[in-house]
């Protein structure tokens, strides 16, 4: 199984985009010893990075010419001298991900179905087998999970000055739901229906609003719960900010379930999130925010 990271992954998609279908299907052939048959490039390249090792070894294949490196490079802003040797390109497209990588931390293995951090190799996809008596795993699942959104999220807002992520509607199952209430001097309530909605809602709170999410990752914090169907509830707790403001807090409740069709991927099944005005906190600490739904309230929704 692939053990690339986000940044990996990511950049060699964008390296395989750049390959002829000719090229793509004999890498997926070489890659899977013509074991998997594939209809189309799309499920090439997903099974080219399935069935990756490492970056270093999609990097080295034939079909991946020392011109699309170089080509690729370039688009990251990495000037290289044109005559710089395939083996040469090579490290440095591995220096570029290995220095994103440690900006980005490595998330929970396959929350979508085109990233693959891996934290801790393979504990969240492995040991989560969304069972109530393995606490400890369902925590580490929640804190990975949580990291790798809030990271990824959190990158949309130009004000922060990073990189933007694979924001998109890939994160979200295609029924997903999100509902968001907002309170400050009266309540509000938005809710959206479907993957594109709830993706492009969401992009705009840290793009448009320009808003930063900061989660407590310790309990009581954060808390995990599971079903026996598959459903991984994680709640967190945190302050958000714009610029070097706190605005308030929020807790925000994801639904999530693995997608079989997605190398059992962890995808987004819905999104509940509120919102706290600085107006609304007379009395609160808010330095680490601490979660006020109950577990009672989470089995609830962890049942629906």
């Amino acid at each position: 199984m692939s053990l690339l990271s986000e940044s990996e992954r990511s950049g060699c998609l964008k390296i395989l985009n750049m390959m002829s279908e000719e090229d793509l299907l004999s890498l997926s052939d070489t890659v899977t010893n013509k074991m998997i048959m594939v209809e189309d490039v799309t499920e090439a390249r997903e099974t080219i990075l399935s069935f990756t090792k490492n970056a270093e070894e999609l990097l080295k294949r034939k079909k991946v010419h020392r011109d699309i490196i170089f080509k690729y490079l370039a688009k990251e802003g990495v000037a290289m001298p044109p005559s710089t040797e395939k083996h040469q390109l090579v490290k440095s497209t591995l220096e570029l991900w290995s220095t994103a990588k440690a900006v980005i931390e490595e998330n929970i293995p396959g929350v979508t179905d085109d990233i693959g951090h891996r934290p801790v190799p393979n504990t969240a996809e492995e040991k989560a087998d969304v069972k109530t008596d393995i606490g400890c795993d369902m925590l580490l699942l929640g804190q990975q999970f949580s990291s790798w959104f809030f990271r990824l999220w959190n990158s949309q807002n130009p004000s922060l000055g990073q990189q933007p992520q694979d924001w998109g509607a890939q994160h979200f199952w295609p029924d997903a739901k999100l509902r968001l209430v907002a309170r400050a001097d009266n309540e509000q309530l938005e809710e959206f229906l479907g993957a594109e909605m709830v993706s492009y809602r969401l992009l705009a709170l840290t793009k448009e609003e320009r808003l930063h999410f900061s989660p407590n990752l310790e309990p009581p914090g954060l808390k995990v719960l599971s079903s026996p169907h598959g459903l991984v509830l994680v709640a967190v707790a945190g302050t958000i900010h714009r610029d070097t403001v706190c605005l308030g807090i929020f807790e925000q409740i994801f639904g999530l379930i693995r997608s079989p069709l997605k190398n059992n991927r962890w995808k987004i099944k819905f999104v509940n999130i509120k919102i706290r005005g600085q107006d609304s906190l007379v009395g609160i600490q808010t330095t680490a925010p601490t979660l006020t739904y109950d577990s009672s309230e989470l089995q609830m929704l962890c049942n629906l």
